[in-house]
C-alpha cells in the first residue's frame, strides 16, 4: 500500500505554472496544510510538500469546508484550481486555492522528506537535482500549444489572464475581467464631513451570468462615466474588491468592486461578443411577506393573469410624468401579486404582454422591490429585467402546473387581509387579530397582523419629528445663512413643516413591544400635528402642556394594523414593528369578535 503523503515537488510545480487556467493537462498536486488559521473572511495556511513550503490562502468559497472540519490543519488536500498572486501589502507570493478536495484528515505530524544528495570525493555539500526547469518548460509548452489553437479573441483573453467574476476576492493582486455593462446608474452628488463629491455605479455581468456592482467616486467617476455604455463589453483591471454592504448591494455577490482613476477600462472591440446568462433566484409568491419594505431585491416567476392599460403617474419629487402598467401574476402557491412596470418596461414589455395576455404567458422578473401597497406589491426599478416565456426549468414546470391544474384553481391575492381599505384602517383589523406575544416570539411570522393595544408610554425626550419639505415630505437641512435646503426639490425656502417619526411602547394583555409610528398614524395617537405639538413646548403653565399632551395619549385603546420586518444592527438581528394604520376601537365589532372567539373555544372543548 502506497504511503499517504503530499506529491513530491508539488510546490515547484505550483511555482512553475502560477496560472494553470490555460493548461490542457494539470499535474496531480497534493499538499499538506500547515499553520491553518483565519484571516478576515477567509483562511491562511502554509502549503508543504515535505521539502518546500509556500504560504497560501483558501478562497472564501472554501471557508465552509474549513469551519465544518473537512479541511483540517496537518491534513492533505488535492489542489484542483489555484493561482499564484502577489497579495497587496505582502512581500512574497501566495498561492490562492480556488478549488480542492480532501485527501486525508489531520495526520499525526508534519511530513518532512529527506533531500537526496550527491556527494563527490573531496567535496562536502549537497547538490539538488534540478526538476523545476523541466516542469517550467513543460508548462510553457502546454500554454504555447493551447494559445496556438485558440481563436484570436480567446487568445487575447488568455494573454490578458481573464478571470471569471466568481473567482475574484479581496486578496488577489492583478486580475482582468471581461464583462458586459448590464445596468448603468446616474451620476450623483453628495456632501459629507470631508466635503462634496460625485459617485456613480454600474452592474457588470460576465459570460457565466455572475454579476458584481462596481462603484466610482470623484475623479474616477468623471473619467469613466462617459466610457461605460450600457450593453457594451469591456476588459477591466486594476480595481479593488471588498465585502459588499448587505444594506445597499443590488446584485447577488459577496463582494463589490471599486474603480479608481488608475483602473484600466478597455472596450472589447472586434471580438466575439457574448450574451450573459441571466441568473434568477426566484421567491415564491406566498413567501414575499418577509421581504416587504426590505433592502434586498427579489426575483419572481409567474403566469400572467391580467394586464392593465398604461397609466401616467406624476412624481412628487420633480413633477415629471412617468408611464406605469400593472400586471397580475400567479404561481404554484395559488397566490397572485401585482407587479408594477415603470418607464420603458411599461411601454415595451408591458405592451407585448397586453397583446398576448389571452395566451397566459409566463414572465420572469429580476430585481424587484417589495412594497406594502395592498399588503404586498412588487415594483420594477431601472435595473429590473423582464423575460417573457423564458427557457427555464421553472417556467416549464409552471406551465405544466397551470395547464393541468392552475387554470381552473381558485387563486387569492397574497395581500388579502393585509391592507386597510381607508386611512382609518378599519378593514382587516379583525381578520387576522393576534396578541403582542406573537410578535415577541422568535418566529418571523406573521409579517402583517392587527392588534388591539394601549400606548403605555411615549418618551418626551426622544426626537419625535423631523423637518420636512411641504411638497415632497423629504427631510431638509438648514441652509447657509437662513432658511432650509430641500434636497428632494432642489431649492431653498424659509419655511418647512414638521412630520412625526416616533417610537412608543404599546401593551396588551399578553405583553408589550416598541412600536414605530410615522406622521399620519402618530397624529391619530397624539391628537394633534407635529407643528402644533412643537408650539406646546414653548408654552408655560402649572403642568407642562407638551408633556401633558403626551400623557393624555397614553392608556387609550387603539386598533393597530402593523408590519414586522427584520433589521440588522451591529451584526445583531432585530425585529422592528411599524404601525401601518391606526383606528379607534369599534366596540360593537369588538364584542362580535369576542363572541366568535368564545364560540370557537366552546366548540373545541
Amino acid at each position: 500500500m502506497a504511503k499517504l503523503g503530499p506529491t513530491p515537488d508539488a510546490i515547484s510545480t505550483i511555482l512553475a505554472c502560477p496560472d494553470p487556467s490555460g493548461s490542457v493537462e494539470r499535474p496531480d498536486i497534493v499538499i499538506q496544510v500547515l499553520d491553518l488559521g483565519p484571516r478576515g473572511i477567509t483562511y491562511k495556511f502554509t502549503a508543504s510538500d515535505g521539502k518546500m513550503k509556500l504560504k497560501g490562502m483558501f478562497s472564501s468559497q472554501l471557508a465552509s469546508q474549513i469551519t465544518s472540519g473537512n479541511i483540517q490543519n496537518l491534513g492533505l488536500v488535492r489542489i484542483l484550481d489555484y493561482a499564484v498572486n502577489e497579495i497587496p501589502g505582502m512581500s512574497e507570493n501566495y498561492v490562492l486555492v480556488k478549488q480542492c478536495e480532501v485527501v486525508s484528515p489531520a495526520l499525526e505530524t508534519e511530513i518532512k522528506n529527506e533531500v537526496k544528495s550527491e556527494v563527490k570525493s573531496g567535496e562536502v555539500g549537497i547538490i539538488l537535482k534540478p526538476k523545476q526547469e523541466m516542469l517550467s518548460k513543460s508548462a510553457s509548452q502546454i500554454v504555447h500549444e493551447q494559445n496556438g489553437n485558440m481563436a484570436p479573441a480567446a487568445r487575447m483573453a488568455m494573454t490578458r489572464g481573464v478571470h471569471p467574476l466568481v473567482s475574484l476576492n479581496p486578496y488577489q493582486g492583478n486580475w482582468t475581467i471581461k464583462v458586459r455593462v448590464t445596468n448603468k446608474g446616474t451620476m450623483r452628488t453628495y456632501k459629507n464631513a470631508r466635503g462634496e463629491g460625485c459617485v456613480f455605479n454600474v452592474e457588470l455581468t460576465d459570460e457565466e451570468g455572475t454579476q458584481i456592482q462596481a462603484t466610482m467616486f470623484n475623479e474616477a467617476a468623471k473619467k469613466f462615466f462617459e466610457k461605460f455604455e450600457l450593453g457594451k463589453v469591456y476588459y477591466i483591471s486594476k480595481g479593488s474588491l471588498r465585502v459588499a454592504n448587505k444594506q445597499f448591494k443590488t446584485v447577488q455577490n459577496d463582494y463589490e468592486m471599486t474603480l479608481n482613476e488608475n483602473s484600466e477600462v478597455e472596450e472589447a472591440i472586434n471580438e466575439a461578443a457574448f450574451v450573459p446568462e441571466t441568473k434568477f433566484n426566484f421567491v415564491p409568491v406566498d413567501m414575499l411577506g418577509p421581504h416587504v419594505n426590505g433592502k434586498e431585491l427579489v426575483d419572481v416567476i409567474g403566469v400572467v393573469q391580467s394586464v392593465s392599460p398604461t397609466m401616467s403617474i406624476r412624481r412628487k419629487s420633480n413633477n415629471e410624468s412617468i408611464p406605469k402598467r400593472d400586471i397580475t401574476i400567479a404561481d404554484e402557491t395559488k397566490k397572485t401579486v401585482v407587479v408594477s412596470l415603470w418607464g420603458e418596461l411599461a411601454t415595451s414589455v408591458g405592451q407585448e404582454l397586453l397583446d398576448i395576455a389571452d395566451q397566459s404567458p409566463i414572465v420572469a422578473v429580476k430585481s424587484l422591490k417589495v412594497g406594502d401597497f395592498q399588503g404586498v406589491s412588487l415594483s420594477t426599478l431601472s435595473r429590473s429585467t423582464v423575460v417573457v416565456n423564458p427557457e427555464l426549468p421553472e417556467a416549464k414546470r409552471l406551465r405544466s402546473w397551470y395547464d393541468s391544474e392552475g387554470k381552473g384553481a381558485s387563486l387569492a391575492s397574497v395581500g388579502n387581509g393585509m391592507s386597510p381599505l381607508a386611512k382609518s384602517g378599519a378593514r382587516s383589523m379583525y381578520s387576522d387579530r393576534v396578541s403582542l406575544s406573537i410578535y415577541l416570539m422568535t418566529h418571523p411570522w406573521p409579517v402583517f397582523f392587527s392588534v388591539k393595544a394601549f400606548i403605555s408610554s411615549i418618551r418626551p425626550d426622544q426626537a419625535l419629528w423631523y423637518r420636512a419639505c411641504k411638497t415632497c415630505n423629504k427631510k431638509v437641512t438648514e441652509a447657509i445663512g437662513s432658511g432650509y435646503w430641500f434636497e428632494g426639490c432642489q431649492k431653498n425656502d424659509e419655511e418647512c413643516s414638521l412630520r412625526y417619526i416616533l417610537v412608543a411602547r404599546v401593551t396588551d394583555a399578553s405583553g408589550e413591544a416598541y412600536l414605530s409610528l410615522f406622521n399620519e398614524e402618530a397624529e391619530r395617537v397624539i391628537g394633534c400635528s407635529a407643528d402644533e405639538l412643537d408650539k406646546l413646548k414653548s408654552q408655560e403653565g402649572e403642568e407642562n402642556p407638551y408633556q401633558l399632551k403626551l400623557k393624555q395619549a397614553t392608556w387609550v385603546p387603539h386598533l393597530f394594523r402593523v408590519s414586522v420586518s427584520q433589521n440588522e444592527y451591529n451584526n445583531e438581528k432585530r425585529k422592528r414593528i411599524t404601525a401601518r394604520a391606526v383606528a379607534p376601537v369599534d366596540f360593537a365589532a369588538e364584542s362580535k369578535l369576542l363572541l366568535e372567539e368564545i364560540s370557537k373555544m366552546k366548540a373545541s372543548q
